[in-house]
């Protein structure tokens, strides 16, 4: 009943059109060392039990090390004149890398830490796009440029969210903390923190969030991860008189 509850509650906001609960945390990008980034990405296969050798061998951190190099090298790299000659090199290594695995990164996409990629090909995020901490990528996912006049841009897409296999997510939206989108989804609307969508057009089905998909070191003592859970363990109560 409770859950069948949470349900019904979850296809009336999305419905009427109910804003759904803000981000638990601020969505901010740590300036971060490249290395220290490339570091929190291999952590993250880590911690879904794959071996060393597995990790090294994985085509999607191949494509996140090349672009945490090439972001720093566009953005940060001293002096500025150095710049325009380095980015020719990184274009021409990420233009190999989506030779190579099919993932395209562009180098001024802005990604938070622990970026895991967790399969092969076809994975497109956008040159302006924002991705916050510890988000997940399945194979064939598109996030993209859509929408027209102001309303045209990219998504932000906040922290912990997973994106699964064959999913588009498009225009000038907001994925909230903890999303989930389902396999095949098509999501050309704002996603509330811990919603799960799925469908085309994808529709939320639940506010259960993706926290049983999304694993990272340190993710137990995460206080914006327990908030959350917090905020989706009082979700999931009945309303009285249910």
């Amino acid at each position: 009943m409770a859950r069948q509850a949470a349900h019904a509650r979850a296809r009336a906001a999305w419905h009427s059109g109910e804003q759904a609960p803000a981000q638990v945390m601020p969505f901010v990008l740590h300036h971060t060392p490249w290395w220290r980034h490339i570091y929190l990405d291999f952590k993250r296969y880590e911690a879904t039990g794959d071996s060393w050798g597995t990790i090294l061998l994985s085509q999607g951190f191949w494509a996140s090390c090349v672009f945490r190099i090439s972001h720093a090298a566009v953005t940060n790299l001293k002096p500025a004149f150095l710049r325009r000659p380095v980015k020719i090199v990184t274009t021409l290594a990420q233009k190999l890398v989506e030779v190579l695995t099919g993932i395209c990164i562009p180098a001024r996409c802005d990604i938070g830490e622990g970026l895991y990629i967790g399969h092969y090909g076809s994975i497109i995020l956008p040159v302006h796009g924002r991705i916050g901490h510890n988000c997940s990528f399945a194979q064939s996912s598109t996030i993209g440029v859509a929408g027209t006049g102001e309303h045209r841009g990219a998504p932000t897409i906040g922290n912990r969210v997973f994106v699964g296999a064959h999913s588009v997510v498009v225009g000038k939206i907001t994925i909230g903390d903890d999303a989930m989108i389902c396999a095949g989804s098509i999501v050309t609307r704002s996603v509330p923190a811990r919603g799960v969508v799925m469908g085309n057009p994808a529709r939320v089905i639940s506010y259960e969030g993706s926290f049983e998909h999304v694993l990272y070191p340190g993710m137990e003592e995460d206080e914006g991860r327990r908030a959350s859970l917090a905020l989706a363990a009082a979700h999931r109560k009945p309303a009285p008189g249910l």
